[in-house]
């Protein structure tokens, strides 16, 4: 199983990153929480690898942090939550928030992020309350780093795909890319999906 993969990126988008590895480009899905992190083409990184193998496909799933790692591996072990929810649960919430939340009980912060219920938030909190003190006890903090406006896409059409992949609807995601383009002066990606994201939570 691939656990540690370090290369070049040489294409980055809000779903997924493709890193160059001696010549090999590797797919790998990563939740906005990483994605907000990662330099632009061609900048050097590391991710940490969970490989998900199924019957037709190998996944790779890639962040930057262990505790982005530890939490979606938490995550998938919770009844109805398989590897694209966990995802986009940490695209939805901080990793941090959502430790916090789920050690304190807030029904009500993870309900927030879009495709779960309150079912679902119950169940994830019943489940995962008693085993995140670890994590809470661990130093691990995100930290951004410097980035710059995405040439390869059009950001619009990416922030777009990644509020859509997020669970919301065409019409709330333009609605809100467009209101925060209203309060951004030449945005990155990253600020776009970013203030985009606020009243949509």
């Amino acid at each position: 199983m691939i656990a540690l993969i370090r290369g070049t990126i040489a294409i980055k988008t809000p779903q997924n990153v493709i890193v160059d590895v001696g010549g090999v480009g590797y797919d790998i899905i990563t939740p906005l929480s990483t994605f907000y992190l990662l330099p632009d083409p061609p900048g050097e990184v590391s991710l940490y690898i969970h490989t998900n193998v199924r019957e037709d496909a190998i996944q790779l799933f890639g962040f930057l942090s262990m505790l982005e790692k530890a939490l979606f591996l938490l995550l998938i072990g919770v009844n109805g939550i398989g590897p694209k929810l966990a995802v986009n649960i940490l695209s939805g919430i901080g990793p941090n928030e959502l430790l916090n939340a789920i050690s304190m009980g807030d029904i009500f912060k993870i309900q927030a992020i879009p495709g779960i219920g309150k079912k679902m938030s119950e169940r994830i909190i019943l489940e995962l309350k008693d085993r995140t003190g670890k994590l809470l006890r661990s130093d691990t903090v995100d930290k951004p780093m410097p980035v710059i406006e995405d040439f390869i896409h059009n950001i619009d059409d990416d922030a777009l795909s990644a509020l859509v992949n997020l669970g919301y609807s065409v019409k709330a995601a333009e609605q809100a890319i467009r209101k925060a383009k209203e309060t951004l002066t030449d945005p990155t990606l990253e600020e776009l999906i970013r203030v985009a994201l606020r009243p949509l939570a």
